[in-house]
């Protein structure tokens, strides 16, 4: 594989040098198509004859990164670049840049005025607006593609691949092209389909809608509602949320300089029992009050002190705060404890009726106090 990405980055320089100098023609399709296979990438079209000669708007699901470059290398059309600044990046890649960075009612307008000129090429647009590996399912298409013309001409694209997947999520567009390098070679199949028009006083979403149906029927997966903001957002959560190793004394996916090491007091212990004692001391130190066996049972099963924390903190675990002294200058247990413990310990809770001061306690119980009474009222505006 790295003989092969050495050689093939030498051999893509002179592929897109051969591409930028001769001009858009069938005879320069054909000689840097069998360039690319040299590369690995092996385009295969069925029924070609389906291609409408007279449409002026392509619509492709999109699983790659080089989807509009392999299409290009069976008729020509143009891209435009609806991400990233444009430049010599944006060219290279084979994006048209149309100078609008507004909204996409600018961008639907210039698209307008683009395809009413006969001579340019067709548009080839990605209603998905973000890649996928295309075994799934659609990612919900975007009205805004549908808005230029009533006529579009789908296209089913599917890619394979041995050994490396397609389409990783995340990865950027260099990535993919040095994995392009490195595998043996990938297989793009273009299924051309019959021409599309719009219905008479069809909406753009429900134009949208009846294409996805008939391609993602044409290539057996899923039509679904998910829209690309939807990835964003899972791919946001899989960044924050990813586990790391666990280590003693947090939680998964917390970083390792942020643990604290155990103490020399704990060595000859078992590791298991080690590993809690030091966690519920943590907790202990937050929360005085709690039982240091209530915190034990509950980390043993949790495995993260600021689980723990909120269990207690909101009602999870029942308990009985263990002193008088190490009640008094702490919260009113929740809803659940304060019922059990009312009867027991009096000077838990706090007066709600008393409001939080505005200034710096004197003594450290009232800045206790008025902490916790802040949290409270989070608490309960969360809770709402």
């Amino acid at each position: 594989g790295l003989c092969l990405l050495v050689l093939r980055l030498f051999i893509g320089v002179h592929v897109f040098l051969v591409s930028c100098a001769l001009p858009d023609s069938v005879l320069r399709r054909f000689i840097v198509r069998v360039m690319c296979s040299v590369l690995g990438l092996f385009v295969r079209q069925s029924d070609p004859r389906l291609r409408d000669v007279n449409v002026r708007v392509y619509i492709a699901n999109h699983v790659t990164q080089f989807d509009h470059n392999v299409i290009n290398l069976l008729t020509s059309c143009n891209t435009p670049a609806l991400n990233g600044a444009p430049g010599f990046i944006c060219w290279s890649r084979g994006f048209m840049e149309l100078g609008v960075t507004g909204s996409r009612a600018e961008l639907v307008d210039s698209l307008k005025v683009y395809s009413s000129h006969r001579g340019n090429p067709p548009l080839l647009l990605f209603p998905e607006e973000a890649a996928t590996n295309g075994r799934a399912g659609l990612l919900r298409f975007s009205s805004w593609p549908f808005s230029i013309l009533d006529v579009v001409q789908p296209v089913a694209l599917q890619v394979q691949r041995p050994l490396i997947t397609v389409s990783v999520a995340d990865s950027s567009w260099i990535t993919e092209l040095l994995w392009t390098f490195f595998v043996p070679f990938t297989v793009y199949q273009v299924r051309w389909m019959p021409s599309v028009p719009r219905r008479a006083e069809e909406l753009s979403e429900d134009f949208a809608l009846r294409v996805q149906e008939l391609l993602a029927m044409e290539l057996g997966v899923v039509s679904t509602r998910l829209t690309a903001a939807d990835k964003t957002e899972h791919m946001k959560r899989l960044r924050h949320t990813s586990l790391l190793p666990f280590a003693p004394g947090g939680c998964p996916g917390q970083p390792l300089a942020a643990r604290p090491r155990m103490p020399s007091s704990l060595t000859g212990v078992a590791p298991e029992d080690v590993r809690i004692t030091a966690m519920a001391q943590r907790v202990k130190e937050v929360l005085p009050h709690v039982p240091l066996e209530v915190i034990r049972i509950d980390l043993a099963q949790t495995n993260c002190v600021d689980t723990t924390i909120a269990n207690l903190l909101e009602g999870r675990v029942p308990f009985f705060p263990e002193s008088k002294e190490a009640g008094t200058d702490l919260p009113a247990p929740s809803t659940s404890q304060a019922a059990a413990a009312s009867g027991i310990q009096g000077s838990v809770a706090v007066p709600p009726s008393k409001p939080a001061t505005k200034q710096f306690a004197k003594s450290p119980v009232e800045r206790h106090l008025s902490l916790q009474e802040r949290k409270r009222a989070l608490y309960d505006y969360a809770r709402r």
